[in-house]
């Protein structure tokens, strides 16, 4: 029998030192949820995503609000510049989350601006968003609290993986997509952060985006303290000028690349790297013949974008790897144009069990009702 549903208020109010988003049923509760399954009514979900993206709601409104009391830790499940991420327990819900932890040193008018601004994810519903429980901060320290996603990551899974095959990056590049598309046409969000450490995966073979920039100052007070090597930002970001959702798909590319042969792919892997990689000579994508050694002289500075080797992947997932890699944004392929290529209207439609590779890449136990990729 399935649980009485509870309304899922959406009353948001901005939240200071101790306390956090208020999740209290009122007299409003009832028009909220009206609102709110409208919402959902308006994207494009199946039954299946439809249902748990309700169960996920219904939890959410019996979580009530978030207090640093409330959380007993599990295990550490990821550490970057942008902080650390830990599985825990909400003891009264009894729901496990995944709680990011970002120490900040900043004044408390811009604390509670970054609060403020991170409570748009609570209307980010979508079946390729990850799930947002609430943000609050405490003892110096911005706590956001999401859905746990028990396959981690994508960069954690190409750990185990050691490269991830063409079907389940068909799949991969289709939520993608959708998740983009999603954030630019409901919220007009751009993500900024698109890499594999950003998207998220489960035993259920959902496939999710995290970490995108809803919140400018959160996004200006960590690029302070950032330190990083690896670069997934268009030619255009990294040089200073105006970027536009373009550049998410620049990231996306140099994501599926990375993904497809193993490692960050700048600079480019040379023969015997690729020999050993694939286990055979194969082309060099850049220039379409064997790699060499000899490096072919290039004009200063304008080093060749990174594309997938020749003779190893189709050449419908090469030619899509090589529209999102163009660097001129005005020639690469929009979100539009990519949701039409051949590479996604053939993953669409081809049946892929990636929720039974996953869990048995990263160990995990599948559910007992099996699901069949993002379709």
């Amino acid at each position: 029998m399935a649980p009485k549903r509870r309304p899922v208020p959406l009353n948001i109010t901005p939240i200071g030192e101790g306390q956090a988003t208020s999740n209290t049923i009122d007299a409003a509760s009832e028009a909220n949820l009206e609102a709110l399954q409208k919402k959902l009514g308006e994207l494009d979900l199946d039954e299946q995503q439809r249902k748990r993206l309700e169960a996920f709601l219904t939890q959410k409104a019996q979580v009530g609000e978030l207090k640093d009391e409330d959380f007993d830790p599990i295990c550490e499940l990821g550490a970057g510049n942008g902080g650390v991420v830990n599985k825990v327990r909400h003891k009264p819900s009894g729901l496990v989350m995944a709680r990011k932890l970002i120490h900040l040193e900043i004044k408390p008018a811009i604390r509670n601006q970054i609060i403020r601004e991170l409570q748009v994810l609570h209307e980010c519903n979508s079946p390729y968003i990850v799930g947002f429980y609430g943000a609050f901060y405490s003892d110096g320290e911005i706590s956001i609290c999401m859905e746990h996603m028990d396959g981690g990551s994508l960069d954690q899974v190409l750990k185990e993986a050691r490269r991830i095959p063409e079907e389940i990056l068909g799949k991969v590049s289709i939520a993608v997509l959708r998740g983009l598309a999603y954030l630019r046409e409901k919220h007009q969000i751009m993500h900024r952060d698109v890499k594999p450490s950003n998207i998220l995966v489960n035993s259920r073979g959902e496939i999710k985006l995290c970490d995108f920039g809803v919140s400018g100052q959160l996004i200006d007070s960590m690029a302070n303290s950032f330190v990083g090597t690896r670069s997934y930002m268009s030619p255009e970001r990294l040089q200073g000028t105006h970027y536009s959702v373009q550049s998410d798909v620049w990231s996306m590319g140099l994501s599926l690349v990375e993904l497809a042969i193993g490692r960050y792919p700048i600079p480019p892997p040379e023969a015997k790297e690729l020999e050993g990689i694939f286990g055979r000579a194969v082309m060099d994508g850049a220039e379409g013949e064997p790699h060499t050694n000899m490096q072919r002289p290039r004009p200063p500075g304008r080093p060749p974008p990174p594309k997938l080797p020749l003779g190893v992947f189709t050449n419908d997932f090469q030619d899509f790897v090589t529209k999102c890699l163009i660097k001129n944004p005005a020639e690469r392929a929009d979100l539009k144009m990519l949701m039409s290529h051949t590479f996604i209207k053939r993953s669409e439609v081809e049946e892929v069990d990636f929720a039974g590779w996953l869990c048995k890449t990263m160990g995990l136990n599948q559910p007992s009702t099996p699901t069949r990729g993002t379709e």
